[in-house]
């Protein structure tokens, strides 16, 4: 039974923070870490102490993690950037909330005796030689430390401590990776054979001048000596435990929103009754779920349907089921049902691609050209001789350039469009046409689509592109202004024009004639989107998931790694492949065995700095989730170059040596891009359909007992029995872990 981890995080806002530049503000951004290895970056928040970031990150983390920290940052265009603060949250700290942590913390200052990471490698044994007793600590290896010297490594050496005596091993220089291979020996009385101390084993950066920096430490019960005289493993370095208050909230604060989720993944045998019963539950399962979780359910089942190749047909039935329902055609599907919910995580999960080619240019366009573009008389501002008129003129032959551009990009993408979206849309039209058969209504199957392609698809990724990875950083208030009032021209597109003049908005008059315009051009659109046949409504999970430019290393020599090592390549990753070309539209090539060793100079060949970290971690993630099912995948890795006869990471000679570190293949980003895995999905339903369990239960609480299934048992008592089995498996399986680890002790 595997185990799955997930955290769900949303960095909301700050407040109260310190100024650190000279004008008196900051310009404050969040780094996100799990163990040390950074995960996320939020977007910079120019001149502002009390910051709006509102992002929101899915992490997958299959080998769990100890603490999820985020560290406040102030951006400084010269220099290094200026720490503000941080908040650490630990595991236990988070799953101690069952629905999730939603609070303001304070910031606390950062101690670099508690930024510590990596773990080191020891042998403990406890002699007896002549009647004499010795602690003997074999120090092996360490991996991952903290580089604490401006070179971006340190000069660490161990040291082991027990009963006020010690005994240190060599120094190794500028390494992250050191080996020692030394034993140190520590000679015991027999009053420290009674003592129940620890044995401490602690890391340290050696420096010439000044004190030394701290880089962990292990402790070990010498009780555990007694009763196994011989331990090793590898060993995670933790902190020194000082930790300090949270300063008074004089850091000032970050409200956050974070929710651990773990779950026991059964085999797929045991979810299959489920499965078999989840369209007739449907109905069950909306009635059940809340708004806030039903977004979640929608996505799970949408990716559950696209794994059985069943996402058509499931789509189909909760449009049929909420079109017959709706009576007023002006409130079809403008609700948060679990049939619009649905569509509308389809779309992101099948059409992101398809958004990308559409919109980016135009939003890139709008983003670089950063014109003041302003209709409403109560918000415009100008300076000389510019007069009121001349802002409105120019503000709307600009938002005409962009409107024009972005109605003709949508309305020419046709055959960019993924097919099952298209027979997703072809169903739609179908049975909204099929039960508003009036004149009058003859425009309710055109709004019924460009309900969804228009206002939940395309004018939300235009008003936040950021969110829908359009953009790497949020747009400025200038900029987000032009992309507000192009969301809701685009809005007016897809609504046909039919809701012009009756708002509040009256200054968005002067783009009222191209809206209108555009109709016709947006229905023939819609005409020619459904046009298709059902046969190609087969969503093929071998689509590119990430593509953009890298520069490829050539690692052949000795050579010292210069800027003309590096060649600017076009990267495409597919769930099959990762291939390259000079040019988007030149011949690609596929990327070798011998050249994935290459991959990691890619990547720090092109992202460098922290503000690229999220385009870093999306590349990361997608290879991690692309290579999931390989079963050839390297444990560990040099994370330097065998140059001048040595490992410039762990400062080994052999080039043939096993990897000094280890391959961080857990941690992924959740997207659109996820695998599809079935069997995580039907947990994650599941657990919403304990809900049903209580909803049929006795309201005083009592327990449901079922009678075993006969003729005529209801749909709800089906589904019940099929709960009550999964939790009995469950129950089952946990048992047999308990076991498994006692009979390890």
């Amino acid at each position: 039974m595997a185990k799955n981890t997930s955290l769900y995080f949303r960095i909301v806002e700050g407040r109260n923070l310190p100024a650190k530049d000279v004008s008196g503000t900051s310009d404050p951004y969040c780094i996100v870490k799990v163990d040390n290895e950074v995960v996320a970056r939020t977007a910079t928040v120019w001149k502002n102490l009390n910051p709006f970031w509102g992002e929101e990150y899915t992490l997958h983390l299959p080998m769990g993690f100890h603490t999820l920290s985020f560290h406040v940052m102030d951006e400084d265009t010269i220099g290094h950037d200026d720490v503000i603060g941080k908040i650490s949250l630990s595991k236990e700290a988070i799953g101690a909330q069952a629905k999730g942590l939603d609070s303001w913390l304070n910031l606390t200052r950062v101690n670099p005796d508690e930024e510590v990471q990596g773990e080191i490698h020891l042998g403990l044994e406890l002699r007896k030689d002549a009647g004499k007793f010795s602690l003997h600590c074999e120090v092996i290896e360490a991996r991952d430390l903290a580089p604490r010297d401006i070179c971006g490594t340190s000069d660490p050496f161990a040291k082991v401590i027990f009963n006020n005596r010690s005994a240190e091993t060599s120094i190794i220089k500028k390494t992250r990776f050191p080996h020692w291979g030394e034993t140190l020996e520590l000679n015991l009385d027999a009053e420290d054979l009674r003592d129940e101390r620890n044995v401490t084993v602690e890391v340290w950066d050696w420096d010439m001048v000044g004190k030394n920096d701290f880089l962990g430490k292990v402790e070990i019960s010498f009780a555990c000596l007694h009763k196994s005289p011989l331990l090793g493993g590898w060993f995670r370095l933790l902190p020194l435990g000082n930790r300090e208050a949270d300063a008074g909230g004089k850091l000032g604060a970050l409200r956050l929103k974070v929710r651990l989720v773990e779950d026991r993944i059964l085999p797929s045998m045991y979810y299959q009754p489920l499965i078999d019963l989840l369209v007739d539950a449907l109905t069950m399962l909306e009635d059940v779920t809340t708004v806030e979780s039903r977004q979640d359910v929608a996505m799970t089942l949408v990716k559950i349907y696209l794994g059985q190749g069943l996402v058509v047909p499931f789509l189909d039935y909760l449009n049929t089921r909420e079109v017959n329902q709706t009576t007023d055609p002006n409130t079809l599907f403008r609700s948060n049902s679990l049939a619009s919910k649905a569509m509308e995580q389809f779309m992101k999960a099948v059409g992101m691609l398809y958004l990308h080619e559409v919109l980016k240019p135009i939003i890139n366009r709008v983003f670089d050209e950063k014109k003041y573009i302003e209709l409403d008389p109560k918000r415009i501002s100008f300076k000389g001789a510019v007069s009121e008129e001349e802002v409105r003129g120019s503000s709307v032959e600009m938002l005409h350039s962009y409107l024009t551009s972005i109605i003709e990009s949508i309305v020419g993408s046709v055959d960019q469009c993924p097919p099952v979206m298209r027979v997703a849309f072809k169903q739609l039209h179908k049975r909204v046409e099929e039960q508003f058969t009036e004149p009058e209504n003859e425009d309710v199957k055109y709004l019924a689509i460009s309900g969804f392609f228009f206002l939940r698809f395309f004018a939300p990724a235009i008003l936040t592109p950021k969110l829908f990875h359009l953009r790497d950083q949020h747009a400025d208030t200038r900029t987000s202004r032009t992309l507000l009032l192009l969301a809701k021209a685009l809005q007016s597109v897809g609504n046909l024009g039919l809701q012009l003049g009756h708002g509040k908005e009256q200054w968005m008059a002067p783009l009222h004639p191209i809206i209108l315009r555009s109709v016709a051009s947006v229905k023939d659109f819609l005409d020619k989107l459904i046009d298709i046949d059902h046969d190609r409504a087969v969503f093929m999970p071998s689509v590119t998931v990430k593509e953009g430019y890298l520069h490829k290393h050539k690692a052949e020599g000795p050579q010292l790694l210069s800027r003309f090592a590096f060649k600017k390549r076009y990267f495409w990753l597919t769930s099959e492949m990762l291939s390259y070309a000079k040019m988007p539209d030149w011949q690609f090539f596929d990327l070798m065995e011998r050249e994935f060793a290459s991959i990691k100079h890619s990547f720090l060949g092109s992202f460098l700095s922290h503000q690229n970290v999220n385009e870093l971690n999306q590349w990361l993630s997608a290879v991690r989730k692309a290579s999931i099912h390989n079963e050839c995948m390297l444990p560990s890795f040099h994370p330097g170059a065998h140059r001048s006869g040595k490992w410039t990471c762990c400062l080994q000679a052999d080039r043939s040596v096993a990897g000094c570190s280890r391959s961080h293949s857990a941690v992924t980003l959740g997207d659109w891009s996820d695998p599809l895995d079935p069997d995580v999905e039907a947990q994650t339903i599941y657990k919403q359909l304990l809900q049903v369990k209580l909803y049929f239960c006795l309201s005083d609480g009592a327990e449901c007992h079922l009678e075993l299934m006969k003729p005529g048992h209801n749909l709800a008592t089906r589904l019940l029995l099929v709960i009550e089995d999964l939790e009995q498996v469950h129950v089952t399986f946990q048992h047999r872990e308990k076991e498994d680890v006692t009979s390890i002790i």
